[in-house]
């Protein structure tokens, strides 16, 4: 009997630090889709003879308070890592993104629940192609496939930036050079 108790209570708080672990901030919890998936584009442009394909992890940081995404276009080309989290300040999701070209970004997000799309403000620092902001809009499809296009703000003027479909894609490791 003792041995049923100890087994019980085990799993009792075996399930307790799982239920724990899963925690993320109630900001946050529209953002859970996207988290614990590999996810791998293809932002080849038409015609072009050399594949460009980003691959990108999203998961939960920082006991749940935040989000981090990490992602590598062809195996560590270019890359980079962003935190996610609530800014009580702004009342709002807020985000920085660091990168292997030596800029980052910081902005807010929102989340439209009525289409299921987030969309991202940001602005940015030290970008060699005079690109000072960027606007985009992410949405689970409902064949599970990851669509993102972005707006850049270039040189004064918004111009058409990337877009791509992302697919969900066995675990992979994210690479650095």
């Amino acid at each position: 009997m003792r041995r049923i108790f100890l087994s019980m209570l085990l799993l009792c708080v075996s399930a307790l630090c799982a239920a724990e672990q899963a925690a993320l901030h109630p900001k946050l919890e529209p953002l859970r889709p996207y988290l614990n998936q590999h996810w791998q584009g293809d932002l080849s442009q038409p015609g072009a003879d050399a594949k460009v394909i980003d691959r990108s992890l999203w998961s939960r940081a920082l006991n749940g308070q935040a989000i981090k995404t990490v992602h590598s276009i062809n195996d560590g080309q270019y890359g980079g890592e962003s935190f996610i989290f609530w800014d009580e300040n702004q009342q709002s999701l807020a985000y920085y993104y660091f990168t292997t070209a030596g800029f980052y970004t910081h902005g807010t997000m929102t989340f439209d629940a009525q289409v299921g799309e987030i969309i991202a403000q940001e602005k940015m620092q030290n970008n060699q192609n005079g690109i000072t902001e960027v606007k985009s809009f992410s949405r689970i499809m409902p064949d599970g496939t990851l669509d993102v296009k972005s707006n850049y703000l270039q040189n004064g003027s918004w111009v058409e930036g990337h877009r791509a479909t992302y697919k969900p894609v066995a675990q992979q490791q994210i690479i650095f050079k």
